[in-house]
C-alpha cells in the first residue's frame, strides 16, 4: 500500500521558508507555538520522516536530534556526517519513497524545503500540504515551491485563523 506523504511546514506570505542565509528565526519571533497549528497531533500520527538534505543539515546545526525514534530517510547522494542511528541517506526522491514504503511506513512527514517538495510533486507523491502561514514578507530566501515545480492542483480541506494574524491551511492533492 502506498504511504501517505504529508508536508507540515511554515511559510511566509511571500512563500519563503527561510531567510536568504537559511535562518528560520522568524518562526520564533512572536509567532504562535507549533501546537497552534496542530503540530503535536500531526507528529504523533506519523511513523517516518522523509527529509531533504538542506533540512537535515539545518536541523543538525541546531544541536540534538529532535526526532528520536522516528525512522528518517534523507534524500541525498552525499554521506551524512554525524547522523543519528535512525537516519539514513538514499539518493533520489523516488528511491527514498520506495524504501519507506517497502518497510511498511504508512504516514510519512515530508519535511524539507522546496527541492524535496518539487521532487515529490514530480512523481505525484505529495498527498497533503499543511501550512502555517505567518503574516510576514521576507522578500528573499528559499521558496516553498522553487522554479521548475510541476503544476499541481490541490483542494482546500481546512482553513482557520490562528492568533497573531496567522493562517493554518490544509490542502489535499487532487489526483
Amino acid at each position: 500500500m502506498p504511504a501517505f506523504l504529508h508536508c507540515h511546514i511554515a511559510t511566509t506570505l511571500d512563500g519563503r521558508i527561510a531567510r536568504a542565509d537559511g535562518s528560520v528565526d522568524w518562526l520564533t519571533e512572536g509567532a504562535p507555538p507549533p501546537e497552534a497549528f496542530g503540530f503535536e497531533a500531526f507528529y504523533a500520527g506519523i511513523d517516518a520522516i522523509l527529509m531533504g538534505r538542506g533540512t537535515f543539515d539545518a536541523v543538525r546545526a541546531m544541536g540534538d536530534w529532535p526526532y528520536p525514534g522516528k525512522p528518517t530517510v534523507v534524500v541525498t547522494a552525499r554521506p551524512l556526517a554525524d547522523a543519528p542511528p535512525e537516519v539514513e541517506a538514499i539518493g533520489g526522491v523516488a528511491a527514498a519513497v520506495a524504501a519507506l514504503e517497502s518497510r511498511g511506513h504508512a504516514r510519512v512527514w515530508a519535511e524539507g524545503g522546496g527541492q524535496l517538495l518539487r521532487g515529490l510533486l514530480a512523481i505525484g507523491r505529495l498527498d497533503r500540504l499543511e501550512m502555517a502561514v505567518l503574516p510576514l514578507v521576507l522578500g528573499e530566501g528559499p521558496m516553498l515551491f522553487p522554479p521548475g515545480t510541476l503544476e499541481t492542483r490541490f483542494r482546500l480541506a481546512q482553513a482557520r485563523a490562528v492568533e497573531g494574524g496567522c493562517l493554518h491551511l490544509v490542502y489535499d492533492r487532487i489526483a
